[in-house]
């Protein structure tokens, strides 16, 4: 039987395309070109990269095209990924724009646009985001609140 040539993670390795890498998945040890990596298990290699920082990949040639896998693959866990940095269509702009700039610029408005829009699934905003959010809200238009928000702020 042949003898498969094993390629260990090296954490202080930049990864190109090319690079082979060889990682355990629930199909065992598998050896693979780092390209074909991102293209097959975007998510996974994604997390070794962000949450583990256990991988380091060119950021042109890997994790750029990294991140447009990651939207179509698993569009749920890039919305949590980019939150506010997400472009969406927003009233007013006539092209997209980064969700950060009107939940910025215009909190009263973003707020309506995004919980009371029924936008909540476009862009991932996590709880320390969203209390931000709704302290802001309190302050410029009270009235505007929800009271789940308002039962967020109190907790």
């Amino acid at each position: 039987m042949e003898q498969v040539q094993s390629y260990p993670l090296d954490p202080e390795k930049v990864y190109m395309s090319a690079d082979e890498l060889t990682l355990t998945t629930d199909a065992g040890e598998i050896t693979r070109k780092m390209g074909e990596w991102v293209a097959l298990e975007p998510v996974m290699i994604h997390r070794m990269i962000v949450r583990e920082k256990v991988l380091k990949v060119d950021e042109f040639e890997l994790l750029r095209p990294l991140e447009s896998k990651l939207r179509k693959a698993d569009p749920d866990y890039y919305k949590r990924f980019v939150g506010l940095k997400l472009v969406i269509d927003y009233p007013g702009y006539s092209n997209g724009i980064v969700a950060r700039i009107p939940y910025e610029n215009d909190p009263v408005g973003f707020y309506k646009w995004w919980r009371k829009g029924a936008h909540e699934d476009k862009v991932f905003l996590s709880l320390a985001w969203q209390i931000k959010l709704f302290q802001k809200v309190a302050l410029m238009d009270p009235k505007m609140l929800l009271k789940k928000d308002y039962d967020i702020l109190r907790s």
